[in-house]
């Protein structure tokens, strides 16, 4: 093959990539302006939403928060005192403690003086493991529930609190996560407002560490001083509030986050619960709803996200961990996608199976594969002169520039709709991580992401592994972390 061919084959891979950026960013762009629309609608609607009228009111539907713990010892005790302090008129917390080897259930055990109760586990959702026992608050027998199981995984877990739960709306919710008082009203509203066709509800996930946590509520928000955590903080915002929110607005919301969402049981009963067999479980639980719900001839239907309900919870604070959450979330995706490939591009399905589905394998699960392409191939490209110096910076302001842009988009709609974050030098440290990302941070997140893909592709048993947490006893902000436990 001759130098000119090598030269025109590359010069034409590097345009394909650059196009590629500026379809990947450009859809990042709309994705935010939707959800900024969305934003000054839930604003000016807050006054008159009626939410406590909601909380007032008999007819609001019960809610069952279901907990599945693993290794969660240093946290526990924070995150339930948090949950079952939700204003809320009547719920339930299930805790299922997977089979911990710490002192997870001997810290609930102690704090909520809880007791053993004969209770029979149906099995209106499959479960593999076995249940060793089942123990509620002595004070408050109605609110909490705590469950004791062999080892089965998250999925499995959940299934078990499924079948617990006495209440038609499901939340689940990740042990190591801290709910804002008025969680779970707002991100039920929802099912009151349009009970016949909202089948799911997602609430935003925000960051930890860094924050001041105070008798299981967060008292204070402050940006984290580990500047791996502050770049999280920005990929969040971006991803999962402005575009998680912009999927919703357009009907095309496919993944709500196992941190925290509402399900209607029924629905959730009706598909079998979760799928054990995919890492990736709480989206995919998303998925097969969109499948059954069209399947079924019932399009009228709304699987939603909204912006103020938050839950907090601890991101990884080291690239060991990083790296294996990121490995298992991307990962997750590929599993998902294999798993429904029938629906993507079938009309049949409307936005999901059309537009959804196309971009996550699009812009979702081949991104990382572009990434190291273009950090490999531009700067090849550019030395055998199939591109020139010109080209090359236009190529840096697309991928990089064009990427930084959207991220300080990000950040300037979080601050303008809900001001989480009071100090100016927050913002100004969110600015800084938005620019250190590009730096390294992108190309080893590449690397984990395609080392998840491939571990889908070979087969390999998914494995959890440990995350290790600092807990919530105070300020969540110390690089030190404490216990062990599924991250």
């Amino acid at each position: 093959m001759s130098e000119e061919i090598v030269r025109e084959i590359l010069r034409g891979t590097d345009l394909a990539i650059f196009g590629y950026f500026v379809a990947l960013n450009s859809s990042y762009l709309l994705l935010m302006v939707m959800a900024g629309l969305e934003f000054g609608r839930h604003l000016r609607r807050v006054p008159f939403a009626g939410a406590d009228d909601m909380f007032r009111s008999p007819l609001t539907l019960p809610v069952s928060v279901i907990v599945p713990a693993y290794n969660e010892g240093a946290s526990i005790v924070a995150a339930v005192q948090a949950m079952t302090a939700l204003r809320y008129p009547r719920y339930e917390v299930v805790v299922v403690d997977d089979g911990s080897s710490d002192d997870t259930f001997e810290q609930l055990r102690a704090h909520f003086d809880l007791v053993e109760v004969p209770r029979v586990v149906p099995a209106e959702v499959p479960y593999r493991s076995q249940v060793l026992s089942v123990h509620v608050a002595r004070a408050n027998p109605q609110t909490l529930t705590v469950v004791r199981k062999t080892n089965g995984g998250k999925a499995d877990a959940l299934n078990v609190g499924i079948n617990l739960a006495r209440h038609p709306l499901v939340c689940m919710v990740d042990a190591d996560s801290v709910l804002d008082p008025d969680a779970l009203l707002s991100v039920a509203k929802p099912f009151g407002d349009d009970p016949l066709r909202v089948a799911a509800c997602g609430g935003v996930v925000r960051i930890a560490n860094g924050c001041r946590v105070v008798g299981g509520r967060v008292v204070d928000v402050r940006m984290p001083r580990q500047w791996l955590v502050r770049v999280q903080v920005v990929e969040y915002l971006r991803a999962f509030l402005m575009g998680r929110t912009g999927w919703s607005r357009l009907g095309g919301l496919v993944v709500i986050s196992g941190a925290f969402g509402v399900f209607r049981r029924d629905l959730v009963v009706a598909v079998g619960g979760m799928d054990p067999d995919t890492i990736g479980e709480d989206a995919e639980l998303v998925v097969r709803l969109h499948n059954h719900l069209r399947a079924t001839r019932r399009h009228d239907y709304r699987v939603i996200f909204v912006a103020e309900p938050v839950s907090w919870s601890e991101a990884p604070a080291t690239l060991r961990v990083l790296g294996r959450q990121r490995r298992r979330w991307h990962r997750g995706i590929a599993e998902i996608l294999r798993k429904h490939r029938r629906m993507i591009l079938n009309p049949r399905y409307g936005r999901i199976g059309l537009l959804a589905l196309p971009y996550y394998v699009l812009f979702e699960l081949l991104a990382p594969f572009v990434e190291l392409a273009a950090v490999v191939l531009l700067p090849l490209g550019l030395w055998i002169d199939a591109v020139d110096v010109g080209f090359f910076w236009r190529f840096v302001l697309v991928a990089y520039g064009y990427g930084l842009l959207v991220s300080l988009v990000s950040l300037f709609i979080e601050e303008v709709s809900f001001h989480r974050y009071p100090r100016w030098s927050d913002m100004a440290r969110g600015v800084a991580a938005a620019v250190l990302e590009n730096f390294g941070y992108r190309q080893v997140l590449a690397v984990w992401q395609i080392a998840g893909v491939l571990g889908a592709v070979r087969g390999r048993r998914a494995v959890w592994g440990a995350m290790q947490r600092q807990g919530f006893g105070g300020d969540v902000d110390s690089p030190e972390m404490v216990g062990a436990g599924r991250g």
